[in-house]
């Protein structure tokens, strides 16, 4: 592994844990790490990224430990790859190219397949001379260049339309998706995000009860949005969904072709922002996070952080979580999916905002209608019922969504 950060900027102070989870990472993809290479930079070589004494030093490490392959921490232009590949005699790749190929092995569904593949094939393209390394044997001889160029291009073609077809079927989706939530209106709907292995999965599977929740501790666990209604008593329920992680560096086309997959997000009611406390790293996570929602265009969804392992933390240490989070973020609750009632402050949270947005009223319901009483009290959150034998009607105060409000209104119920 490679890291290199440029000296000004904030990544020198963290090249440790940057190249930790780039050992992560690895692990993801089923590789060993066998050596790490770090250099601080003025500015990239624009030929290797590195300078020529550190790629005579990565060679060396290279035969040393008998390495097949090199990731570098940082981005690669196309050319950069090339000439490392050529100097090192070794398959090279960046940051960006092994989280496509964890995503690659991790979709499951038809539809991350497909998304996978579009942010591969965008991200290859400019890429392609570099893949046709082997015709390099016959440069310069004649009447065998041409063939060479012809078949580059035909490749650039037939990736080209094979990227279309990708994305006219992503809008497909993007339709389909749309329909699923026209179906939903009504629902109060929280979107679970964060970084990757911040605790999502395990937050759903602990709300549900449902142990077929896929729940693993490693990057990108989970890559297909899952949703899951979590009732909440008294006829409340909402909507959970859980989502893919996001990680530092998350690769520009990745994020494009999971559009349509996290427009789950910008349709939430709340967004409940997964961090984990124990991780040294968090603050650091928590602005990752904020900036590929920002690129989403998400602001404005109501957002909560849920500080979750909790019970990773001592006890001074999660007085001290606490009492900072009060003053940088007052709304914050801490979780732990773990602990028996570690998931407690997240239904209640989800309680109150679901109350605030069904407002109290008192509906007046003929004695005589059966069937609309037993409405009133299946769909409503009631809090205090009366009968009126002058009146001939029932008060019923209560809570209701809008959905069955207007319902119960429609069937002959009269607001007081």
């Amino acid at each position: 592994m490679v890291g290199a950060p440029i000296k000004r900027s904030h990544a020198r102070h963290h090249v440790t844990e940057h190249l930790e989870e780039l050992e992560r990472l690895a692990d993801t993809a089923g590789g060993i790490v066998v050596g790490t290479l770090t250099q601080q930079l003025d500015r990239p070589d624009s030929a290797t990224y590195i300078g020529r004494g550190k790629v005579d030093e990565l060679k060396a490490m290279l035969v040393e430990n008998d390495a097949t392959l090199v990731i570098f921490d940082d981005e690669l232009s196309p050319a950069q790859g090339k000439n490392l590949e050529g100097e090192l005699g070794r398959r090279v790749i960046d940051r960006a190219e092994l989280i496509l190929d964890i995503f690659a092995t991790r979709a499951r569904s038809a539809e991350a397949r497909m998304q996978v593949e579009l942010a591969q094939l965008e991200y290859s393209l400019p890429r392609l001379t570099r893949m046709w390394t082997h015709l390099e044997k016959f440069r310069g001889g004649i009447g065998v260049r041409g063939p060479g160029e012809t078949q580059l291009e035909t490749d650039r073609r037939l990736v080209g339309q094979r990227i279309k077809l990708l994305k006219d079927r992503i809008v497909d989706i993007a339709k389909a998706r749309t329909v699923q939530r026209a179906g939903r209106v009504g629902s109060f709907r929280a979107s679970l995000v964060g970084y990757t292995n911040a605790g999502k999965s395990s937050i759903l599977r602990g709300v549900t009860g449902e142990d077929d929740i896929f729940v693993e501790d490693r990057l990108f666990a989970t890559l297909d949005p899952l949703t899951r209604e979590i009732e909440l008593g008294e006829h409340q329920s909402v909507l959970l969904t859980d989502t893919v992680g996001f990680i530092r560096k998350l690769p520009h086309h990745l994020v494009a072709s999971f559009r349509a997959t996290l427009e789950e997000v910008a349709e939430a009611d709340l967004l409940l922002h997964v961090i984990d406390a124990s991780h040294p790293g968090w603050e650091e996570q928590r602005l990752v996070v904020d900036d590929v929602l920002a690129e989403l265009g998400v602001q404005q969804v109501p957002m909560v952080y849920v500080f979750h392992k909790m019970d990773r933390l001592s006890s001074a240490l999660q007085e001290a979580l606490k009492e900072r989070m009060q003053n940088l973020a007052p709304l914050s609750i801490f979780t732990s999916a773990t602990e028996a009632t570690g998931l407690v402050p997240l239904l209640e949270l989800l309680r109150t905002r679901l109350r605030d947005r069904r407002p109290e009223v008192t509906l007046l319901i003929p004695l005589t209608d059966g069937r609309l009483l037993a409405e009133a009290h299946r769909c409503g959150e009631n809090i205090e019922s009366e009968t009126d034998e002058d009146e001939g009607v029932m008060r019923i105060r209560g809570r209701f969504d809008t959905a069955s409000l207007g319902r119960l209104e429609r069937g002959g119920a009269v607001r007081a």
